[in-house]
């Protein structure tokens, strides 16, 4: 399932960010006048221009914001594992920060294990990591166990 028309680009910008994800670690660009974290990667820190942005480790830890179940016609390759979910996360660092992934059951697991309506807004989700190829480590979104 693995299309690279279907994989992000990595440049200099959010490399750091994916290579994070290789190794396991959730890393978003920060501002080091502000604190403020800043998602998707960008060149120039929005929030102090003239300072460049820092990458700090998060939590991984986040709330469902939205979801939503595709249904085909989709891009070819997702076409077997129609309907599946995907979700947005809003960051327990930052909410205004929101990452979209698929909620699995477990690591490993395919984006179609977890049926669109057992899934519930406002429920707390942690990253895992799903490698794809040697570039790409893709975040995937579990349930946090109570």
């Amino acid at each position: 399932m693995t299309d690279s028309a279907l994989l992000p680009f990595i440049d200099d910008t959010n490399r750091p960010f994916w290579r994070g994800c290789q190794g396991g670690i959730l890393r978003m660009q920060q501002c080091p006048k502000t604190s403020r974290l800043i998602f998707p990667p960008r060149p120039v820190n929005p929030w102090s221009p003239r300072d460049k942005s820092i990458w700090t480790e998060v939590s991984g830890r986040g709330t469902i914001w939205s979801v939503i179940e595709p249904h085909p016609p989709l891009i070819l390759n997702f076409t077997k594992l129609a309907p599946y979910n995907a979700i947005v996360v809003t960051l327990e660092e930052d909410p205004s920060i929101r990452l979209i992934g698929n909620l699995v059951p477990a690591e490993g697991a395919q984006i179609n294990e977890i049926a669109y309506e057992d899934i519930v807004i406002g429920t707390p989700v942690q990253a895992i990591f799903e490698t794809i190829n040697d570039e790409i480590t893709l975040p995937r979104w579990v349930l946090v166990r109570q």
